[in-house]
């Protein structure tokens, strides 16, 4: 298993001992900013129970929106490949794209040319202070492994994404993989 220091573009992916962490248990996160001042990531593998139209009903759209993370739960944000169609992008690495004229994503939806393999929509983002992360990473809470799937983890499906990094780590992982969500209910 590769342990990477963390970065832009790369992935956290829970540690099994994550257990009863409402927000993280069983998450891998998206690492779209990481400096001095502090990171900010996206989680990939936790859908909601709502769509886009959920919380903007004049936008017709029935894309999912994903639990991001616990910080700013009332605002919406969004990655995506598509910069040469949403202007004033971020990239945040392998080209994933962070933000944008929000505006010119409201005409793209309504002419239904966005699909959920260019775009994902959160509510909410994962964010840690200055030496926060660090200091989780020195407790084992987080493996650091690149994002092998480039702008493709956009589209990807994650039902089973943490699970299958834990097959994919191997050795003691493997137990974790078909392990119950919260062991002591087992």
């Amino acid at each position: 298993m590769t342990t990477l220091k963390p970065e832009k573009g790369v992935l956290l992916v829970a540690e099994p001992s994550i257990i009863g962490d409402v927000s993280f248990n069983r998450s891998v996160v998206l690492l779209a900013e990481y400096n001095e001042n502090g990171s900010v990531g996206f989680i990939l593998n936790k859908p909601l129970e709502y769509t886009l139209k959920d919380f903007i009903p004049e936008i017709n759209s029935t894309l999912k929106v994903y639990n991001g993370g616990p910080v700013e739960q009332d605002n919406l944000y969004f990655i995506h490949r598509i910069p040469e169609i949403i202007p004033d992008s971020i990239e945040i690495s392998n080209g994933i794209y962070w933000g944008g004229d929000f505006n010119a994503i409201v005409q793209l939806l309504e002419e239904d040319k966005l699909t959920s393999d260019q775009i994902r929509f959160f509510l909410g983002y994962s964010g840690w202070d200055s030496e926060q992360l660090e200091q989780e990473l020195e407790v084992h809470s987080w493996v650091v492994v690149p994002n092998k799937y480039k702008n493709d983890i956009i589209g990807k499906s994650n039902d089973n994404f943490w699970k299958e990094k834990m097959i994919e780590f191997g050795g003691d992982y493997l137990i974790w993989s078909n392990s119950p969500e919260n062991p002591t209910l087992n």
